[in-house]
């Protein structure tokens, strides 16, 4: 535990992951400010210090969470030519389930105002699904133009059913159900190796 009045160096890190472990192992509604604190070893007004409350801090987690994944995305372009497609893609998709993605995505959904804070931030241009749809199609064409995807494949709709299919499967999916990886996997090696 920290001590009182000690700098706790990457707090808002240190929170998230500790969010994402309580949610994880124990479900949305375990989610408290003082379950975060205590699973990050951290003084107790430690999140209220840093956000302005629990739907402030669920909010933020999200976006931070659908930042990383944008900019892995984003990240995909370099790697035309390398690999193989269904693996480059793969390693973006299945990003989205990284760190807890089904029980985070569950608990946005159980915090209206988390909800809310997250829509005005993705309208105001934060990175989310669309911006990691535009980096997979962008991705797509440059491996068609290397021959490395089939003419016949359309990079945009690909890059839709990918995203899509990502979102429903975080949507519903919640601790104890099956594993989203495997579908996805399957989705994207039928959609880009036909």
């Amino acid at each position: 535990m920290s001590p009182r009045g000690v700098a706790t160096p990457d707090v808002r890190e240190r929170l998230f992951a500790a969010a994402e472990r309580v949610v994880t192992r124990d479900g949305p509604g375990a989610l408290t400010s003082r379950a975060v604190t205590t699973e990050a070893g951290c003084a107790k007004g430690l999140l209220h210090a840093h956000f302005a409350g629990l739907d402030e801090f669920v909010a933020e987690l999200c976006l931070d969470r659908f930042a990383r994944t944008a900019a892995k995305a984003r990240e995909l372009r370099g790697l035309a030519g390398q690999g193989t497609v269904a693996r480059n893609l793969d390693a973006v998709a299945l990003a989205l389930f990284d760190s807890g993605g089904p029980a985070i995505s569950g608990l946005a959904m159980t915090r209206p105002a988390a909800t809310l804070r997250i829509r005005e931030a993705l309208e105001g241009g934060a990175p989310g699904f669309t911006a990691i749809q535009e980096a997979i199609a962008g991705y797509l064409e440059a491996e068609r133009g290397l021959g490395r995807v089939p003419e016949s494949v359309d990079p945009h709709t690909v890059a839709l059913a990918v995203v899509g299919t990502a979102h429903h499967l975080l949507m519903t999916s919640w601790p104890g159900t099956p594993d989203p990886r495997p579908p996805m996997k399957r989705l994207v090696a039928a959609l880009v190796e036909g």
